[in-house]
């Protein structure tokens, strides 16, 4: 896994001042406690209001895909009694390293993290969750937390559990779900788990990567944390880059960051593309004619009909098929369906049937306009937002594979090769895994 970052910065492995620039979590390499400690000195401790108030001048917001405002959340459970805090880790995207990256290379930093949160909304539990067939993930945690019980750091135990590999794994309600000896699937919201979590108390369900972020917060302030980004938007964050560039691996990068520097950063793009796919599975296509100017931030991305999401950017090489390549997405989501809702079970199963089609050739336009009918049915019908996110990326791929629509109905292709380009699990992996 490579991991980079567009700005090396200025700062020294060693010291314990706040680095300057980039790099900031891809800074870290101490895996061990005492690394770790020289890296980034103690463990701080400060009074639960001041860390939230801290995190929220800080303007953090949500690392795993919703970008929901931290300090809002942390003050939600700290409301409550008895509160239990859960670090996510289960990086169910197949086209997402950064997780597995952070957890593996600044384990410590992540559980700082945790250990913050607890105190701040006075947990009685802590627990990190991750896919279980990661075992060097796993064994990494499992080192990291016994170094840190064996001292004494945390303020409550932390508890390693392996979650199944499914895509909806990690959605909020189905990692509570999962969590309270039941299956890894989404349930009924309200009540949310930050009202009613882990056996029924309130529950921070924060992903990996907002954890590491709240751990340089709180040693580094809200002022360090906002000299990256904009107003709105601060900070950086971790992308995973792939596809059609010549260093695919994960990158560190402020908001407001051009798309094209990024693709710059992994090597740059060897040969012209079609499309960049932003946000993984449940996000959208972006033609490469439009990438000028289009810059790492929802509010710019929104302006192209994408979002960040879970920090996923796939280019994809002209050579390829991209409407092959969303056909296979299609597919793969339509079979990680919970199961527990007809517009999902039903309405994903019909889309995805209609996109192999257009994918072989076997259609006419009565297909794209079913198409637009059954994605305008499923959006927003779901028990959770697994439909919503397959039908985002479908949508997408429509508009921006519209060309390579009409070339399949005429029983053409324009590409040149037939590689297969995004990651999708086997079914092997998936079948029975729910448990």
């Amino acid at each position: 896994m490579t991991a980079t970052t567009l700005d090396p910065g200025d700062t020294n492995a060693g010291e314990t001042t706040a680095p300057v620039g980039l790099p900031r979590l891809l800074r870290d390499t101490a895996t061990a406690l005492d690394d770790h400690i020289a890296q980034h000195g103690p463990l701080p401790r400060s009074a639960a209001g001041v860390l939230i108030d801290e995190v929220d001048a800080a303007g953090l917001r949500g690392r795993g895909g919703a970008s929901f405002p931290t300090a809002t959340k942390l003050r939600a459970v700290a409301a409550g009694r008895r509160a239990v805090v859960v670090a996510n880790g289960c990086e169910g995207e197949p086209a997402s390293t950064k997780d597995a990256l952070l957890l593996t290379r600044a384990p410590h930093l992540v559980l700082d993290g945790l250990a913050l949160a607890a105190m701040a909304v006075r947990a009685r539990q802590a627990i990190v969750a991750t896919e279980r067939v990661r075992g060097d993930v796993m064994d990494a945690l499992a080192r990291a937390i016994s170094e840190r019980a064996a001292r004494g750091i945390d303020p409550v135990p932390v508890r390693l559990v392996g979650v199944p590999p499914r895509y909806l794994a990690g959605e909020e309600s189905a990692l509570v779900h999962f969590l309270d000896n039941g299956e890894a699937k989404p349930t009924n919201v309200p009540p949310r788990p930050f009202e009613r979590g882990v056996h029924g108390r309130p529950t921070l369900v924060q992903n990996v990567e907002t954890l590491a972020q709240i751990a340089l917060i709180a040693r580094h302030g809200a002022e360090w944390f906002r000299t990256l980004g904009t107003e709105s938007e601060p900070g950086s964050a971790l992308f995973t880059v792939s596809g059609g560039v010549a260093t695919p691996g994960v990158y560190e990068a402020a908001f407001n960051t051009r798309v094209t520097a990024l693709l710059d950063a992994a090597g740059g793009t060897p040969a012209p593309l079609s499309a960049v796919l932003v946000g993984g599975y449940f996000g959208a296509w972006v033609a490469a004619s439009r990438l000028d100017g289009v810059r790492l931030g929802n509010e710019s991305l929104r302006d192209v009909g994408a979002a960040l999401g879970c920090g996923v950017v796939v280019a994809m090489p002209a050579s390829v098929c991209g409407l092959r390549e969303a056909a296979r997405v299609t597919r793969y989501l339509a079979e990680e369906s919970a199961g527990q809702c007809g517009p999902c079970v039903h309405g994903l199963a019909a889309v995805a049937a209609a996109m192999d089609a257009l994918a072989r050739g076997r259609h006419d336009r009565h297909t794209t306009h079913l198409l637009g009918r059954w994605t305008g049915q499923i959006a927003g019908r779901g028990a959770c937002r697994h439909p919503d996110g397959a039908v985002r990326f479908v949508r997408s791929a429509l508009e921006v594979f519209a060309d390579e629509i009409a070339w399949h109905e005429q029983g053409r292709c324009s590409a040149t090769e037939t590689t297969r380009l995004l990651p999708v699990p086997s079914s092997a992996v998936r079948d029975g895994q729910w448990r």
